[in-house]
């Protein structure tokens, strides 16, 4: 069983629609019991870095989150989902994220020219390619939607990156913590694949 993080963060549907596509039991939840005895965990959202770290210090589940990880539970951070494990964020100045992986998180570039957000496909590099894409190839195109983008200060966590006005650290893998900036439910039969090599990975 998936336990799927809800704290009002939006595009929870999605995400449970396609991991039970795989054929894995989801459940929607923020018990603090069914997330810890979880196969996986996937922490999603789409939405502001403020409001969401307010969010989940009201539910009461950033040491949840935190358990989970020190567990050794496999755990993935989707598009906002990623950016909360991180640091800090240009987005909510003086607000704190869960600090469970080093870096920040920065506005995308106005002056690239490009529009921001960035909405749409984008292909991958892979500097050192994680599990999570297994079987997929160099290039391969998922989909975006953020204004704000990962700098991560470890490169060795790193695992896939993409271009957008500057380069973004798309995907990063450390132990049993995965996260994409990207929306792999969103992204077609590679996206499917990605969960796919998820679930695949735990334990």
């Amino acid at each position: 069983m998936i336990a799927i993080i809800d704290y009002d963060a939006g595009n929870i549907k999605s995400v449970e629609k396609a991991i039970q596509y795989l054929g894995e039991k989801a459940v929607i939840t923020r018990n603090r019991k069914e997330i810890l005895e979880a196969d996986g965990v996937i922490l999603p959202g789409v939405g502001a870095f403020g409001d969401a770290m307010e969010k989940l210090h009201r539910y009461e589940l950033v040491e949840v989150i935190r358990e989970s990880v020190a567990q050794g539970q496999p755990f993935l951070g989707i598009c906002l989902g990623l950016q909360l494990l991180f640091e800090s964020s240009e987005e909510s100045p003086g607000v704190e994220g869960l600090g469970i992986l080093p870096g920040r998180i920065l506005r995308l570039p106005a002056e690239s020219g490009l529009k921001i957000p960035h909405i749409g496909w984008n292909n991958l590099h892979f500097p050192r390619k994680g599990r999570l894409f297994e079987g997929l190839d160099e290039g391969t195109f998922v989909y975006f939607v953020h204004s704000y983008y990962l700098e991560a200060k470890d490169p060795e966590i790193v695992t896939a990156t993409a271009e957008y006005g500057t380069q973004i650290h798309a995907s990063v893998e450390s132990g049993q913590v995965f996260a994409c900036q990207f929306h792999p439910e969103k992204s077609s039969e590679a996206g499917l694949k990605i969960l796919e090599n998820f679930i695949r990975n735990r334990g």
